[in-house]
């Protein structure tokens, strides 16, 4: 059976979502919530021009890594389970 395989996926795909929403509980993300009604009221000014710095780059191919990491990761436990699950 395959299934303890995709129980810890679960499991641990759960236990960072409860750790990020940990995070932003104490960072206060959840706050003023009654701000969050008018906020498309609001004139927004007009944004400024966005430089891309050397950090921004490295950011972003950062991010780019974890996502291709987490596909990588999500086929490897899908083909374990079907190669290695039916024995």
């Amino acid at each position: 059976m395959y299934f303890p395989y995709f129980i810890a996926y679960i499991v641990i795909g759960f236990v960072i979502s409860l750790v990020f929403f940990l995070w932003a509980l104490k960072k206060g993300q959840f706050k003023d919530q009654e701000r969050a009604r008018f906020l498309p009221l609001e004139d927004e000014p007009e944004p400024e021009k966005v430089t891309v710095t050397k950090f921004n780059r490295i950011e972003a191919y950062g991010l780019i890594f974890l996502a291709i990491a987490g596909l990588g990761a999500t086929a490897a436990v899908l083909v374990f389970s079907i190669f290695y699950g039916t024995k």
